[in-house]
């Protein structure tokens, strides 16, 4: 957006000026009372706010373009272009326009430039790096990513500047995609001469933003972290040999430092992604298994049915725990432990409840005081919280729980902090210090004093006006104030010559006469200057309180992050109860054993008095170690296969599980083949994303995996289907390193077949009942293949026309007549499929056509083993020449 100064003026000089600073942001440009936007960035935010476009120089045509709204609507607009993936630098007034003014009057010899008031870029807001409440989401992450290309693996780094919380791990780049997909971050950093590995790697979807290639060196990196913790090395944060990682991490700090954000004590640790405690779970399976959000609008996700948290901290933990399931038995069962304590102890689970509920966002307030935006109100709730977690504290304490015991001898009560905010700062101040009324009376004697002069000024004024009254015997005197001169006596026309001399005249009304006096001139540079000095001295010692309570950041975030933990347990028990959940024994053995499951989601969805079927699934190593699922269309075969999922995932995160009974080996990766999707912008087709989705799960599959297929193989041919899935289910069996529990739900009932020849694997089917001709779908998951697929039955109820449902059942009965003949998956019979046509005289490919008969006669002839390159150009233009006649 360049553009020459030349014919500019002097604001429009100095609006390029700011924007040149961040020429790939949009720039809110402060104009009185207004944010402004020009130029390009008026079209766009236009576009965006659905805000008038109009144009400078009062719509002339030459004008450049211009959109604005009022500055006070800054928290409505602002979140939208964020949200639109923008970044925004605001730039506002450095200076208060009227005292520029004043300074300025008088004197000569100003430039146009002079006159101007000052303006700087305050704040630069992109995506990853937002602090506004009115931009992020209260119970979601808002991570920055960076990305590090090194030699042989990929560094990964990831910041949310609300919370503080900062990460960082390498690993090869299905990981890092794998990393990218469960924290969702809202930007992703990458080096700029790297664009095009980046979007090999990880698409095109993500928001980012390119760097130069010095802020992706190591020495940079190191030196940027060394400096911000104050530390020699990296060792104690336990990431020292991440070097990918470690230069991942250093670029977010100089992003930090370019967008203008150095205020950031509350970033106090660098920790490590462990990626070796946590299940591993692609995006597909997040996806196809709902976990975060539904992939229908109208849908519901497993987060929406078990988060019942109460905090905001709480909420954003449970997220991070639905895509990192634990796979060590031990803090799993810790956190079974807790939950089942919940259950046994109502009024310990009624304690935490209450007090849980006056926390408010701990974790974000503490982070706005590290930043210097936290406001007074904000200040109020810290207390409010700090004064909550004394109960929780003690109830946590004397717990008949280990886990819980320690989690009371972490928490710390801030008394101090709590103690001064108490005695500095009123139960119910302004949201902005500005407002005035924020410092407690009688913690500091002068601003006592100030408020006595300036309350007590007032009082004397109204003084003023009833002496006045008694002297002159103006009955309707009163006293006024306005901006342009001040407090001053008001008297009607009636009573003009009852004025005393020494009264100075200073405005003429219609109906009065408005006049000063000194000792009212006094009284006001009295009042007048006690509210200045007031806000000041207010501002000051609010600042020094929030300057103070900085020293407390440590301690209250493991506070928030300790009240999160468990709010998290508290949810799963509260959701255990409502819906009926029992704890699953989780062990290091391969035993999957589910009794009576359920799906957590579709049973909260059902119309009331429609009851969700449960069924039973074991999966083993030794005897049943692959469930061939057959069954018609809408049987409920993908159902059963992603509530295994869900429960498996639901015990390894230390939530009870629907089902009468549920024993969960331990599994290390869940991975699912559910549904049909396709990538059209990148070129792939239903089955080449099917098949990328298989390779992924067939290269990185464990024995301690859990894997589900669903109607694998429909986006080709009927042989070729069959083929790829028999041979992924045969290597499942057969190679040792890949020998997972395995369900495989699908419509070729040829893979039946399987059962006799390979010892673990075990026919299922969905059953169904055939009524007068309808099928009744019964849910139910019974031993045993199935041999039809309902398909019709299906169609029919879907609303399909009847000829058509009549047709394909013609169809149908000619095609299985011809299977039965060959004892297989036959030909079909063109021939009497074109005769069993009813309604259709014309057929667009006969076999009796003599073209068609001397083209086949001819290639048959060929004695293929035999013919040279030129013999066969010879004969495919003896072909040619047939067609043409």
């Amino acid at each position: 957006m360049a553009k020459d100064e030349k014919g500019l003026t002097p604001m429009m000089k100095q609006f390029f000026s700011m924007k040149a600073q961040h020429p790939d942001a949009l720039l809110l440009f402060r104009c009185g009372d207004f944010y402004e936007t020009y130029c390009d960035d008026a079209i766009e935010a236009a576009r965006i706010l659905g805000i008038t476009l109009t144009r400078r120089n009062n719509g002339a045509s030459s004008g450049d373009e211009m959109a604005g709204f009022p500055h006070h609507a800054l928290d409505t607009y602002l979140p939208k272009l964020i949200r639109a993936g923008k970044r925004v630098a605001i730039c506002d007034q450095l200076e208060d326009p009227k005292k520029k003014r004043e300074e300025i009057k008088g004197k000569k010899g100003l430039s146009a430039m002079d006159k101007m008031v000052k303006r700087g870029i305050t704040e630069l807001v992109t995506p990853g790096v937002a602090l506004s409440d009115n931009v992020l989401n209260y119970k979601e992450n808002n991570f920055l990513a960076s990305v590090h290309f090194g030699k042989g693996a990929c560094g990964i780094s990831f910041l949310d500047i609300s919370t503080g919380e900062f990460l960082t791990g390498e690993g090869t780049f299905d990981y890092v995609e794998k990393l990218i997909g469960n924290f969702t971050p809202k930007e992703v950093l990458y080096d700029r001469g790297r664009k095009q590995d980046f979007e090999r790697y990880f698409g095109t979807r993500l928001c980012t933003f390119e760097m130069d290639d010095w802020v992706f060196t190591e020495q940079t990196a190191r030196q940027k972290l060394l400096k911000h913790f104050g530390t020699k090395s990296l060792k104690g944060f336990g990431v020292d040999h991440l070097h990918n990682g470690v230069v991942a991490a250093g670029a977010i700090m100089q992003y930090l430092e370019l967008t203008q954000h150095t205020h950031i004590n509350h970033i106090t640790s660098l920790s490590r992604i462990e990626e070796e405690k946590y299940v591993r779970m692609d995006r597909f399976t997040i996806r196809s298994l709902e976990l975060i959000a539904p992939m229908q609008e109208d849908g519901s996700s497993l987060l929406n049915v078990i988060d019942r948290t109460v905090t905001p901290m709480g909420g954003r933990m449970l997220r991070r725990w639905m895509v990192f399931p634990l796979k060590d038995v031990k803090p799993i069962n810790e956190r079974l432990d807790t939950v089942d304590y919940f259950f046994r102890e109502p009024d310990f689970r009624a304690c935490l409840d209450d007090q849980f509920h006056r926390m408010g966002d701990l974790e974000r307030i503490i982070s706005k005081v590290a930043v210097g935006r936290v406001s007074p109100r904000e200040v109020v709730q810290l207390k409010t919280a700090l004064r909550a977690i004394q109960p929780v504290k003690t109830a946590c304490l004397y717990a008949k729980n280990e886990a819980l015991q320690r989690i009371g001898e972490q928490m710390n009560l801030c008394e101090s902090l709590r103690d001064r905010i108490e005695r500095e700062i009123k139960s119910d101040p302004p949201q902005l210090v500005a407002k005035g009324d924020v410092i407690a009376s009688g913690y500091n004697a002068e601003l006592d004093d100030l408020r006595s002069v300036r309350d007590n000024g007032k009082q004397y004024l109204l003084e003023i006006q009833e002496q006045e009254t008694r002297k002159t015997g103006i009955s309707s005197l009163k006293i006024g104030f306005n901006n342009v001169f001040g407090y001053y006596l008001e008297v009607r026309n009636t009573f003009r010559d009852k004025v005393p001399s020494d009264w100075i005249r200073k405005q003429t009304l219609a109906q009065a006469e408005r006049y000063i006096t000194p000792e009212l001139k006094e009284y006001e540079a009295k009042i007048l200057g006690a509210d200045e000095k007031i806000l000041m001295l207010e501002t000051k010692l609010f600042n020094e309180l929030v300057q103070d309570m900085q020293e407390f950041i440590p301690q209250i975030q493991i506070n928030a992050n300790l009240v999160a933990h468990l709010d998290c347990l508290l949810s799963f028990a509260a959701v255990s109860e409502a819906n009926r959940y029992v704890r699953p024994v989780v062990d290091d053995t391969e035993v999957i054993d589910i009794r009576q499951g359920r799906h957590p989601v579709i049973e909260t969805q059902l119309p009331i008095g429609e009851k969700y079927v449960p069924n039973d699934v074991r999966l083993d190593s030794e005897q049943q170690q692959i469930m061939m699922i057959t069954g018609p269309n809408m049987a409920g075969k993908s159902a059963l296969l992603r509530q295994t999922a869900l429960i498996v995932l639901l015990a390894q995160i230390g939530c009870f599980v629907p089902a009468e009974s549920a024993q969960v080996g331990m599994v290390d990766k869940i991975f699912t083949r559910v549904g049909a999707s396709d990538n059209i912008s990148l070129g792939e087709s239903t089955f080449m994303v099917e098949m990328t989705e298989a390779s992924n799960i067939l290269n990185n599959v464990t024995p301690r995996s859990l894997v589900l297929f669903d109607e694998l193989g429909r986006g080709t041919s009927t042989y070729d289907g069959i083929s790829i899935a028999w041979a992924i289910v045969e290597y499942l069996h057969e190679q040792p390193r890949a020998k997972a529990r395995t369900l495989f739900a699908t419509h070729y009932h040829e893979l039946n077949e399987m059962e006799k020849i390979f010892p673990r694997i075990c026919n299922y089917n969905v059953s169904v009942k055939e009524l007068d001709g309808k099928v009744i779908f019964l849910r139910k998951l019974e031993r045993g293949g199935s041999e039809h697929s309902f398909g019709i039955h299906v169609a029919e109820i879907a609303g399909m026309p009847r000829s058509i449902v009549k047709r394909a059942n013609t169809v149908l009965k000619e095609l299985e007549a011809d299977n039965a003949q060959v004892g297989s998956v036959g030909k079909p019979s063109v021939e009497k499929l074109e005769k069993s046509r009813e309604g259709m005289q014309l057929s667009f490919f006969q076999l009796d056509d003599p073209v068609l008969t001397q083209i086949r006669d001819e290639i048959l002839g060929l004695d293929i083993n035999n013919l040279t390159p030129v013999e066969a150009l010879n004969k495919l233009n003896d072909i040619k020449k047939i067609v043409k006649g």
